[in-house]
């Protein structure tokens, strides 16, 4: 099997991290790439034309996934450029790391609304409306197994991922569509790497026999298999991609 040029998948946190290396990968291998992020910026804007360099076809959106809105119109872009969506990959999420005794409520519901009712929200609209054979792919974390101290709101945020991915495979049953979350270990983004010394880098790097941290291209390496040709009979499963944490 060989994909095909009209061929569309959604990704949502594409300017930087897993996101950019995953919007990059599927371009390069001929999907048309909605990349979405809360700001059309610089970043965003910078995916877009490396997407173009590599041959790819790539299109910057800028939304919130808080947003109930967001998910529609990106459904709607894709259908009126290539008929609808093969692949999503909801990938955007924030993390505020601290004991949960100083987590104020505007802190928890804002990891709230974009890493649960965002994923939500994804996979709801794609429950709808994703194409016969389409992969559905959420981003949890390896934290979420972990229950690390710090981590608490934004690991439970991460489980209710995977339990809506479990979930949500069994309610599209006969659909042909498959539902999977990747949990990444420590991985070398911002949104890990912003905080934290390089002791508490170092520190991360041990946990995984490999002795270090991965790059968000492993990850993305990871997505695209689920989302390949060779994928499609992985469903409903958590893949850890974390270099044999547990």
């Amino acid at each position: 099997m060989s994909r095909v040029e009209t061929r569309l998948a959604i990704i949502t946190g594409a300017a930087r991290g897993i996101g950019a290396a995953t919007a990059l990968r599927l371009a390069k291998e001929g999907f048309t790439v909605l990349a979405a992020d809360l700001e059309d910026g610089a970043e965003l804007q910078g995916v877009v034309a490396e997407m173009t360099a590599a041959g790819g076809n790539g299109l910057a959106v800028a939304g919130d996934v808080a947003d109930p809105g967001l998910f529609p119109a990106l459904f709607d872009r894709a259908e009126s450029l290539c008929g609808g969506v093969d692949v999503l990959v909801n990938n955007a999420g924030i993390m505020v790391r601290k004991p949960i005794a100083e987590i104020d409520d505007m802190e928890f519901d804002r990891q709230i609304a974009v890493n649960l009712r965002g994923t939500f929200h994804g996979l709801r609209e794609a429950s709808q409306r994703m194409r016969k054979g389409g992969r559905i792919v959420s981003v949890s974390s390896s934290v979420a197994a972990l229950r690390a101290e710090n981590y608490g709101i934004y690991a439970a945020t991460k489980v209710g991922i995977e339990a809506m991915t479990a979930s949500l495979a069994k309610e599209l049953r006969g659909r042909d569509i498959t539902v999977n979350a990747v949990a990444p270990g420590a991985t070398g983004t911002d949104l890990f790497l912003n905080g934290k010394s390089a002791e508490a880098i170092a520190a991360f790097a041990r946990l995984a026999p490999l002795n270090r941290i991965g790059s968000p291209e492993e990850i993305a390496a990871v997505i695209a298999f689920i989302t390949g040709p060779e994928g499609g009979w992985i469903n409903g499963q958590t893949i850890h991609a974390n270099g044999g944490v547990v």
